[in-house]
């Protein structure tokens, strides 16, 4: 198959927007952007062998590859509106590229997102999306804004895809396991709580390296510290019934891959956030709070730091065990 039957391929299930003046089959695409938003971009790349393994399900990469970005644009407080995908394959694989595209479209028509652009290239496989979205001018979420007395919060649970991705995979895993895998291969983004929060949280990020090397980008952005109440991290009944406590908290604090939300705001805050969120199934849970220096703290019952010997994820870093 040919680069530009490929193309085609991809074109065919790019989904459509309004907005979109000139799209896939030219140099670049013309976009429109309405009066009064600024634009967010963020970018993703997804490797094989380090996000994904070589026989992975082509569907799964699709809807994950857009997924961490669209993660990255509800952090923001963004309405996801555009993307643009980088695709490179060690040979022109139609039925790779047709069930990529199928995760993909899935997601994309679930968030009214469309596909405007791109490229495809021969070489190791990697998928690279840069999604483009909106926010009012001047609304956009940080992560330099935590004040102190602030409450730390997280959405969902924590801990799933780092289990899933340890405890191994297969279609003959119990169905706890399964579930887990679940939120490995094709995780949520929280984009309805990012716009929730325009207006009412101070910082927001998501969780995609693990909680704790997150909101240490949090603090150090911010200017202040961050103590956590270990009991307080939320874990879902499929973890706790395959993980011991040990286990289960490593994976939840440091394991990463969750794509949740993270955000602090006074706590008299949170009504509104979740009157915002009515008829969701997002769950909102404390976890903290937000001191003047230090850092991030990870606290037991007692008060005592709980050192776990690593935040979390991090590129050309060998992980410890």
């Amino acid at each position: 198959m040919a680069e530009f039957d490929l193309i085609a391929r991809i074109a065919a299930q790019s989904g459509r927007r309004a907005d979109v003046a000139l799209g896939i089959g030219d140099d670049g695409a013309v976009l429109d952007v309405p009066a009064g938003q600024q634009l967010v971009a963020v970018c993703d790349t997804l490797n094989v062998g380090v996000h994904f393994a070589a026989d992975a399900d082509a569907a799964d990469i699709g809807w994950k590859a857009l997924a961490v970005n669209l993660s990255d644009l509800a952090a923001m407080g963004a309405t996801p509106a555009w993307a643009l995908m980088s695709l490179s394959l060690p040979q022109a694989d139609a039925d790779f590229v047709a069930g990529l595209m199928q995760g993909f479209g899935q997601l994309a028509a679930a968030s009214g997102i469309a596909l405007v652009g791109g490229d495809t290239t021969r070489g190791p496989l990697a998928v690279g999306i840069t999604a483009l979205g909106f926010v009012p001018v001047g609304r956009a979420l940080t992560r330099s804004g935590a004040q102190v007395g602030d409450a730390v919060f997280v959405s969902g649970t924590l801990g799933d895809a780092a289990a899933a991705l340890r405890l191994g995979s297969g279609d003959t895993a119990p169905a706890q396991l399964q579930r887990m895998q679940q939120r490995l291969h094709r995780p949520v983004p929280r984009t309805a709580l990012g716009l929730a929060l325009c207006g009412q949280a101070h910082a927001v990020i998501d969780v995609s390296d693990g909680l704790l090397a997150d909101l240490g980008h949090v603090a150090h952005a911010s200017g202040v510290g961050i103590v956590l109440d270990a009991a307080a991290l939320p874990a879902s009944e499929a973890l706790r019934s395959v993980a011991d406590p040990a286990f289960r908290l490593r994976c939840q604090a440091s394991g990463g891959d969750d794509y949740e939300l993270a955000f602090t705001l006074p706590e008299s805050r949170i009504d509104a956030v979740r009157t915002a969120l009515a008829g969701s199934d997002v769950t909102l849970t404390r976890i903290g709070r937000v001191v003047e220096n230090g850092g991030v703290r990870l606290h037991d019952a007692d008060g005592g730091v709980i050192e776990l010997g690593g935040a979390g994820w991090q590129h050309f870093v060998e992980p410890t065990a």
